[in-house]
């Protein structure tokens, strides 16, 4: 049976103060989810909250229902209450039922949505189910936060690749290192806890082997509540010390080498201290120079389910990330510093492109201040025109 209802009539601001607090609990899931879309949720009765939830971890359940399941903790009737939910509920069966199930038995009455979702799945369907058994579906409100929220999903949904997002921090003269290789530190501490926060946001790190013979990176996350991604090192002839931090903590955190190396006994050396091989199709440079064909590593990630990659590798990787096209987003961290130096390393290397009008174009989406710093936040103006 249909409950109908009087809705309490709210003004712009009010729906707004609702899907902006379902943004906040959405946020909570970061790092937890992939590749499910972060999603709060709020359920409000008589312009009064009387339930919230968000998805917490994936495989568990949705955003829906939790905050339908905080309103029974709370002593509270859902049945004519009105809810707000920064993605479209799913209306199919994967590890957990359809939201539109639960929103339908509990008997709400009306449905605020942020982002319609693109997953073929539900793609509408979940509103049309909705508005099918008589409940009132409200779309677009804070669209475009709530579709900032899941660029990473919306993404690997569409496309079935992680989003690769590549990272640098740079002087005002474009370096990212002195004419000695010193890099530490070229940003400020805040904007070194956004990298942070960034590692905990992508299921994945990626970066070249010259990083890791250079460095000896842990390429973890250092938050006190945040995960550490899947460390991914690109490796075309498998040169990884054995004895790297990568290598010798790959039983603690999932570590992936990526090669064209075929050698099994050479690889065994690897997997015995718990990584994992990952065999990818060889490719050339510009200059003949044999290299990972970076758009199959790409899909092979995309197929077990790694969603985003977060590129922190040198200029070497940088430039072989650009010229594969792999490249969804760039985070260019400057620091009011300037090192000089002719033989100074740059962010991106490789051949680099021959004229001016070969560049690769982006599309400024954010400029911010992070402490003393400044982030320039871009996408690849072939993403921005859909191509």
């Amino acid at each position: 049976m249909i409950i109908k209802r009087r809705c309490v009539k709210l003004n712009s601001s009010q729906t707004k103060q609702y899907m902006y607090r379902a943004l906040e609990l959405a946020k909570k899931g970061t790092g937890a989810v992939n590749p499910n879309p972060l999603v709060g949720a709020v359920l409000v009765k008589d312009n009064r909250i009387i339930g919230e939830g968000y998805h917490e971890k994936y495989g568990q359940l949705h955003a829906e229902r939790n905050a339908i399941a905080d309103c029974y903790r709370r002593g509270e009737n859902p049945a004519g209450a009105e809810l707000y939910v920064t993605l479209e509920p799913c209306c199919h069966y994967g590890k957990t039922p359809p939201c539109t199930e639960a929103i339908i038995e509990n008997k709400i009455v009306k449905v605020y949505v942020g982002s319609n979702d693109p997953n073929p799945l539900v793609d509408g369907g979940g509103i049309a189910v909705l508005r099918a058994h008589g409940i009132e579906v409200e779309t677009g409100i804070l669209k475009q936060e709530c579709d900032a929220l899941n660029e990473i999903f919306f993404h690997y949904i569409r496309t079935k690749r992680p989003f690769v997002l590549m990272k640098y921090a740079m002087t005002m003269d474009g370096k990212i290192a002195t004419v000695t290789g010193d890099s530490k530190w070229i940003t400020g501490e805040a904007a070194r806890r956004q990298v942070h926060e960034d590692r905990n946001r992508c299921a994945a790190i990626m970066a070249g082997v010259g990083t890791v013979i250079a460095d000896n990176p842990m390429l973890n996350c250092r938050l006190p509540e945040g995960h550490s991604p899947v460390r991914i090192i690109c490796d075309t002839s498998l040169r990884t010390p054995a004895d790297s931090l990568v290598v010798t903590t790959a039983k603690e955190i999932p570590t992936i080498l990526a090669t064209c190396c075929t050698d099994k006994e050479k690889q065994k050396v690897f997997t015995d201290k718990g990584c994992k091989i990952l065999e990818v199709s060889e490719t050339y440079d510009k200059n003949g120079k044999k290299q990972l064909d970076l758009q199959d590593l790409c899909k092979q990630l995309g197929e077990q389910k790694i969603d985003s990659v977060l590129l922190e590798g040198g200029a070497a990787l940088n430039g072989s990330a650009l010229q594969a096209g792999i490249v969804s987003c760039v985070q260019t961290y400057i620091a009011p510093k300037i090192f000089g130096g002719q033989e100074a390393k740059s962010p991106v290397g490789g051949s680099g492109v021959k004229l001016a009008c070969e560049a690769y174009e982006f599309e400024i989406k954010e400029i911010r201040r992070i402490g003393e710093d400044i982030l320039i936040r871009s996408v690849p103006k072939k993403i921005q025109e859909g191509v």
